[in-house]
């Protein structure tokens, strides 16, 4: 069967046309500079049944798709931090804002920061530190998304897992955001407000600090992902933040998330929709960015910690 040559890191390689496949399956194409990283993504579509038009490296990536008629999902391998990487980034945002494509970004976490700062677009899916398993499901979800089939009924149960992740995320952050509003207007009211935001002057942020050791403290007595509830620890972590006037990049949110990574990000990018986060770039480096909260998700947690005092409970 005839071959497409693809460059990889050592000269060229080649992916076989029983790799690539010719048919009405859903399309694919790979983007990836390491080996191991093509062979993941490689499984992935394997594994959704659908076929690699091409595989080729991040350097390539431009005039690859500047040929390519149509293509159902791009999956992209970021490995390190190339002068093409800019680009691609560019490019995924504008596909997925256009619907011409579902791009997958794959990254390590060393460079979650960096793309985070260049990716704005909800639907580009972020994966950090991946398994096939990860791709797969990534995959899945976003040729479903865009051809409403799937050939294995596995695929199926991974796609609607992740559809049934991602409206619980948004059913939690609309929440959140109506209480951010309604927080001016109930029964009881904020502490005073501060010069800085909403009802920051009485709040002390070692005693929300105090709170999220108190959380991590279960950890040591019942499974890690029992409790796992990365938004309210995002926002405890950004709250103390904002007390304190320090700044949070995306990759020490993930970290106060205490979740996986991937599923920070899909955390972040949700409540970033829904107005409970704000994005501000560093203006000393333009390839980062800070998350912080909004003025209305601070009001609400400042009206929280106001009625648990009433309560007469203690923090910290």
């Amino acid at each position: 069967m005839k071959a497409c040559r693809c460059r990889g890191q050592k000269g060229e390689q080649r992916v076989s046309g029983a790799e690539l496949g010719w048919g009405d399956e859903p399309s694919v194409l790979i983007f990836a500079d390491r080996e191991q990283d093509r062979a993941a993504a490689l499984a992935a579509a394997k594994s959704v049944g659908a076929r690699v038009i091409g595989s080729e490296r991040i350097a390539d990536a431009g005039e690859r798709l500047n040929r390519q008629a149509a293509v159902d999902s791009v999956l992209i391998e970021v490995s390190e931090d190339t002068p093409q990487l800019d680009r691609l980034l560019e490019w995924a945002n504008h596909a997925a804002r256009n619907g011409t494509a579902a791009p997958i970004i794959s990254l390590p976490r060393a460079l979650i920061d960096l793309v985070a700062a260049r990716i704005d677009e909800p639907k580009v899916a972020l994966l950090c530190d991946a398994t096939v398993e990860d791709r797969t499901g990534a995959l899945a979800f976003a040729v479903a998304e865009r051809k409403h089939r799937l050939h294995d009924q596995g695929v199926e149960a991974d796609a609607e897992r992740l559809r049934r992740l991602s409206e619980e995320v948004a059913r939690i952050a609309g929440a959140l955001a109506e209480l951010s509003t309604t927080a001016r207007v109930a029964a009881y009211s904020p502490f005073p407000v501060a010069a800085g935001g909403a009802g920051e002057e009485e709040l002390d942020a070692d005693k929300v600090r105090a709170l999220i050791r108190v959380r991590r403290l279960r950890d040591q007595f019942f499974p890690k992902d029992l409790f796992a509830d990365p938004a309210w620890d995002m926002l405890l972590d950004l709250m103390a933040a904002r007390l304190e006037q320090s700044r949070v990049a995306v990759s020490s949110l993930c970290i106060a998330a205490a979740v996986p990574a991937t599923t920070a990000l899909r955390w972040i990018r949700t409540l970033t929709e829904h107005g409970l986060f704000v994005r501000r770039h560093d203006t000393e480096d333009g390839r980062r960015i800070f998350i912080e909260l909004s003025d209305g998700a601070a009001d609400a947690l400042a009206a929280y910690f106001r009625t648990v005092h009433q309560m007469g409970v203690r923090l910290g």
